[in-house]
């Protein structure tokens, strides 16, 4: 009887554990089928949930308007959802400017004749600068460069004012620029707290103004017979939902510039489409993962799966409610049987121009707190999936990670079960084999005393 302890083991121990590791297998599919089903799930929630708050945020929200300005107006100008529709006039007599002044030819000075330093804006903020401790190349000089990173690092600073130096052909000057532009923001030196010295004259002398402390001046209307506004900057917010940047005063006695809001209904068909888009592809892969065959190969990863169903289904049951007696398909859009939508911009139109609100109504907002209308229904909605930590893909991820963590301490105790039932067969078998060579070799002494 010839055989091979080792095959033998490792055939006997296999044997043994195959039933389990079977089984393991199968249950490691199934948790890696669900992990890469979660993982699509919440790519496809991310992408989803990222397009509504696109939609409800100011800039970026479903209805759209239009700026339009005269030519050549030497302005820049946006309306957002909340502007209304209406034309206007503006006369720019003077633009604003920020505050801009050099320091030529600072003298490198000892740092003991260096000391507190005050820098003031017009719009009384001030702040002190340590020039003591300036010295960082410790040479025991300061220098314009280290005067001008001193007052950029000091305390209470804050971006009010900028230092920078500039190399001229006459030498280094310290250049000082204003953070804040018009009036408000004139920069003045106080450098009555240093000692005397040269650098003290140079700083308490009367500076180079490289630009002017200027606010602008802008007329709603015609000059002189219009709304008179004078602010630090060139942009004008004053009419809700519309911002304007004028870039170019105007001649005395030209005519102003016009501005006409207007409702976009490109951009707003546009809007809608992104919602469509982003609605279509959230449908498209929750069919897929819950989609059902007879083909293993072919079913979705959640075919068997309530909760993902129930999601799927509340969706289209939400975007097709009624909002203030309108609904989704009063501004042309429709669901086929398979829950993709599509835009009907003609029927769009024709809704928006017997009721304007009518698309804030119906679609409303998914921003925090001012949730409504279809957006902040379906918001909702997805965050009992997506909330972190407390949401369903979160729960559900986690199981599937305790559930792997199971079966890897799994098939590590059945790797040892087979190591030990190995080690055991081998065992036996080896010492099987050895007493049968005994009996064999007896068997053949006998055979030889025969013959004799």
């Amino acid at each position: 009887m010839e055989f091979d302890p080792t095959t033998t083991a490792t055939q006997l121990a296999t044997l043994l554990v195959q039933g389990p590791q079977q089984q393991i297998d199968r249950e490691s599919q199934v948790a890696k089928a669900t992990q890469a089903g979660l993982e699509k799930l919440r790519s496809a929630l991310s992408g989803f949930t990222t397009a509504l708050s696109g939609l409800s945020s100011v800039a970026g929200g479903l209805k759209k308007n239009s700026a339009t300005l005269s030519a050549g107006a030497g302005a820049t100008a946006t309306a957002s959802a909340s502007a209304q529709p209406g034309s206007y006039s503006f006369f720019v007599e003077q633009l604003a400017s920020t505050h801009q002044i050099a320091y030529a030819d600072l003298p490198a000075v000892p740092v003991a004749l260096g000391g507190p330093l005050v820098v003031q804006r017009a719009d009384g903020s001030a702040f002190n600068v340590n020039l003591l401790a300036a010295d960082q190349d410790g040479d025991g000089n300061l220098n314009a460069t280290e005067i001008a990173r001193a007052i950029n690092q000091a305390s209470g600073n804050e971006g009010k004012v900028t230092a920078q130096v500039a190399n001229t052909a006459s030498g280094p000057q310290l250049i000082l620029s204003s953070g804040l532009g018009g009036e408000d923001g004139a920069i003045t030196i106080d450098a009555s707290g240093l000692p005397d010295s040269a650098l003290k004259t140079s700083l308490g002398g009367a500076p180079t103004q490289l630009a002017a402390a200027r606010d602008a001046v802008i007329w709603l209307g015609e000059q002189g017979g219009g709304l008179r506004i004078q602010q630090g900057s060139n942009s004008y917010t004053g009419i809700a939902g519309v911002s304007v940047t004028f870039t170019q005063a105007h001649s005395a006695g030209g005519a102003p510039l016009q501005l006409d809001v207007a409702a976009d209904k490109a951009g707003t068909e546009e809007s809608l489409r992104k919602f469509v888009t982003a609605y279509n592809a959230l449908q498209t892969e929750l069919n897929n993962l819950t989609k059902t065959s007879e083909d293993a190969a072919s079913r979705g990863a959640f075919s068997t799966d309530a909760g993902v169903r129930n999601l799927r289904n509340r969706l289209n049951d939400l975007i097709r409610q009624d909002f203030g007696g309108l609904r989704i398909s009063d501004l042309g859009i429709s669901a086929d049987r398979q829950g993709q939508l599509t835009l009907d911009t003609a029927r769009l139109q024709k809704t928006l121009t017997a009721n304007p609100e009518a698309l804030d109504t119906v679609f409303g907002s998914a921003a925090l707190g001012k949730r409504s209308g279809v957006l902040g229904a379906v918001t909702d909605h997805l965050e009992i999936w997506t909330k972190s930590g407390t949401g369903q893909l979160a729960r559900r991820l986690d199981n599937v990670q305790v559930q792997q963590k199971d079966l890897t301490q799994r098939r590590d105790r059945l790797d040892e079960l087979f190591n030990v039932n190995y080690e055991r067969y081998l065992l036996q078998f080896s010492q099987l084999q050895t007493v049968l060579g005994q009996m064999n070799q007896t068997s053949g002494l006998f055979g030889q005393l025969g013959a004799a």
